[in-house]
């Protein structure tokens, strides 16, 4: 489990997170939603130990963070940035670089570190693009390389900023399967998504934050209910029962589809 306690943190003068709460339980999905600029990708960026907070605390299993070094972080937190650099290096080596933690110096990768990350890439079904240089490939499928790589740190938490983003309809399904199938192996999967439908189908809790803070938190069934989706987005949220499971869209304010 991770922890934000009365979190506070910001760029410059302009304050983006004010006193947060936030916990995201192992075993379970955590979706943070919102407006943009609301501080989504900030919490994430502040927890997992890249951007600095001015007040607060911050713990994994009641650990507090601040007191990891840089390698003992990396060994709890992996992260998935919303924009990444596109180095000229083989895609297999890129999965890789989520093994560095685990390296003594000099970084010399183990037989236990390849076969780590060549079954990550065939989680993500890109084995055969190992000897791709990550520049000769589409945006969609540098995004199964990086999300590789956060599945090859194998750590207790995964922070994934837009995971989705990139993907065509069939690898958005693949990418919440394997968020799922890390939630059920015991760990704590905190995404920032804007598709509120994706949100609410998959996700086991949902946080809404607004102004800086969670505004809203719980089981999607339960923050759908509250009408806190419809207040914060402006949009009216609606669902109908299909087979087993409710199915989510969402409509404006004058009924117009979006």
């Amino acid at each position: 489990m991770i922890e934000a306690r009365n979190l506070s943190a910001g760029y410059f003068e302009n304050q983006v997170l004010n006193c947060l709460n936030f916990t995201a339980e192992s075993g379970k999905i955590t979706v943070l939603t919102g407006p943009n600029g609301c501080g989504k990708s900030t919490l994430l960026r502040v927890m997992a130990g890249i951007h600095p907070h001015t007040e607060g605390k911050i713990l994994i299993d009641g650990q507090n963070v601040d007191a990891f070094t840089a390698r003992e972080r990396a060994c709890k937190i992996a992260y998935l940035a919303q924009s990444k650099p596109v180095p000229d290096i083989m895609a297999l080596r890129m999965v890789l670089h989520g093994r560095f933690p685990y390296l003594a110096y000099p970084r010399k990768y183990r037989r236990e570190d390849v076969l780590i990350a060549r079954h990550a890439m065939e989680q993500m079904g890109i084995a055969d693009l190992e000897g791709r240089s990550m520049q000769t490939l589409s945006g969609g499928t540098r995004q199964k390389v990086y999300i590789a790589m956060a599945l090859a740190q194998d750590t207790p938490v995964i922070f994934m900023d837009e995971p989705t983003t990139y993907l065509d309809a069939a690898y958005q399904l693949q990418t919440m399967e394997q968020a799922s199938a890390l939630a059920a192996a015991g760990k704590a999967v905190v995404m920032v998504l804007h598709d509120l439908a994706m949100a609410l189908r998959t996700a086991d809790c949902i946080a809404v934050m607004q102004d800086g803070r969670i505004v809203q938190a719980g089981d999607p069934q339960a923050v759908f209910e509250s009408g806190c989706l419809d207040r914060v987005f402006g949009i009216r949220v609606k669902r109908f029962w299909v087979d087993t499971n409710w199915q989510y869209y969402y409509e404006s304010r004058e009924n117009n589809h979006l």
